[in-house]
């Protein structure tokens, strides 16, 4: 497995875990008073991992029977267009629109049940299914390198574990330092509030990079 491959997909996992569901619902739950409840944390969390997983291994699914008919050079370029779409559409947005959070804010309750909690991860999950560009990309990228398919469910899952580990350190932090880390989690979540918009064009226009540097480095120098 090539260690290029490897670490663009490590980069996209790291620009998928800054959005709501994966980071801003969490650092939320993180600031209802009291000590965090781990096994809400864990149900919410492992919910939304596995959901990401089990959507990533559907669409793994249908692009191996496309890339079946394609040559390995087609599905390249079929990358490189992709990735410079991403990168296009990354300029459409408005740094001073602010994204609406206050919804999803009123659904967030650490006291709340463990189904309820689920239920949450769901909703992120289906939600940002349209805006789960750099998923795709990362899983187009996976079945252009043409790799077995126990390597495919592995980076797979490596994806999504990398894609919550963000929320994963902050709520450690906040188990070990308690109410100290409190500010901080303020400071992130009113600046996502504040910069939403900003961030996902960042986001998207990284993105669409590595998908076509990759897509170019195996066109031209591989």
């Amino acid at each position: 497995m090539e260690l290029g491959l490897v670490a663009a997909l490590a980069g996209l996992a790291l620009l998928d875990s800054t959005s709501i569901g994966t980071l801003f619902v969490p650092i939320w739950l993180m600031l209802t008073p009291g000590r965090p409840k781990l096994g809400r944390f864990g149900v919410y969390l492992g919910t939304i991992t596995v959901f990401y997983f089990a959507v990533g291994v559907l669409i793994v699914l249908g692009a191996s029977k496309v890339a079946r008919h394609l040559d390995n050079p087609v599905a390249y370029w079929v990358q490189l267009v992709i990735g410079a779409g991403l990168f296009a559409v990354s300029f459409r947005f408005d740094g001073k629109k602010k994204p609406s959070t206050g919804k999803w804010q009123n659904r967030v309750d650490a006291n709340g049940s463990a189904a309820a909690l689920a239920g949450v991860a769901l909703l992120a999950g289906v939600v940002e299914l349209a805006t789960m560009l750099p998923y795709l990309g990362a899983i187009g990228m996976m079945s252009a390198a043409d790799l077995p398919p126990a390597a495919v469910g592995l980076l797979l899952a490596g994806y999504c574990l990398v894609m919550i580990l963000p929320a994963v350190v902050l709520l450690g932090a906040r188990l070990a330092l308690g109410e100290r880390v409190d500010a901080l989690l303020t400071r992130i979540s009113r600046w996502f509030a504040e910069k939403g918009a900003s961030m996902t064009g960042w986001v998207l226009g990284i993105a669409g990079f590595l998908v076509a540097r990759d897509a170019i480095a195996r066109l031209f120098f591989l």
